[in-house]
């Protein structure tokens, strides 16, 4: 057989053998990959923050503040954003807090106080005063010293009954409640809780009182002692429950809500 037919054979036969193959169903060929569609990226705009946590009373310094990226949505109204007030850490340096931020919390002007007088001035709320008064530093008539700066108190005013103690022939004391769920601003020369203490000592406790409340515990100090009575943070905003009067021993003066009765035992 001639060359040239056995080319032509070869050919038909490839041909034929792609054929049988196409018409057999073989697997088709892969599709091309598809590039992934980029996730969109939500807006974000810088908001100044704490650094560190600062506590109350201290002096805000530019390093003690940060621009941190937040979401769009997230951002209301009172956080300091770098695109309104680009120099905001350092229009900020040197003011006092009047109320902690934690590490990463937005800054937050009203929290601060130019100190242009003291620094319990500063972190005094508008309106109040700030009234100190004597306490033992042992803590017997401060809760055993576990009252901190912030905790909200009864203050109590302990005296003697002159018109009781003469009738009776004996002394008689009692205890009146003057005031009650004031807040305590500082205890000695603390203001804020410090390394997780929970014991303050001190010989004055520094409260948060209205003026008319100023000038009730002011009076209290002159004609009796005043004692502090730690107030359960479930109860702050709350006005005590009356409680039944105990059953009382001779000759013994029950106080409730600043009432006398004098009570003869059994």
């Amino acid at each position: 057989m001639k060359p040239a037919r056995l080319a032509v054979l070869a050919i038909a036969l490839v041909a034929g053998g792609g054929a049988a193959f196409l018409m057999s169903g073989g697997d088709p060929p892969p599709p091309p990959p598809v590039a992934a569609a980029p996730v969109p990226v939500a807006p974000v705009t810088e908001v100044l923050v704490a650094a560190a946590e600062l506590p109350t009373g201290q002096k805000i310094q530019p390093a003690d503040m940060r621009w941190q990226k937040w979401p769009d949505d997230a951002v209301v109204s009172g956080y300091i954003t770098r695109k309104d007030s680009p120099k905001a850490a350092e229009e900020f340096a040197g003011a006092v807090i009047r109320s902690g931020f934690l590490a990463g919390e937005p800054i937050r002007q009203q929290r601060l106080a130019r100190p242009e007088g003291g620094l319990m001035a500063a972190i005094l709320p508008a309106g109040m005063r700030a009234v100190a008064i004597v306490i033992d530093s042992r803590g017997t008539n401060s809760a055993g010293g576990f009252i901190l700066p912030n905790d909200h108190v009864d203050v109590i005013r302990t005296y003697r009954d002159d018109e009781n103690s003469r009738a009776s022939g004996a002394e008689v004391q009692v205890s009146q409640t003057v005031l009650q769920d004031v807040r305590v601003l500082a205890v000695g020369q603390l203001i804020q809780e410090k390394n997780g203490s929970n014991v303050v000592t001190g010989e004055t406790a520094t409260l948060a009182l209205t003026p008319s409340q100023a000038e009730a515990v002011t009076l209290a100090q002159k004609v009796g002692t005043l004692s502090l009575s730690l107030r359960s943070l479930a109860d702050s905003g709350k006005a005590a429950e009356p409680e039944p009067a105990p059953k009382a021993a001779a000759g013994l003066t029950v106080v409730r809500f600043g009432v006398s009765k004098q009570q003869q035992g059994r």
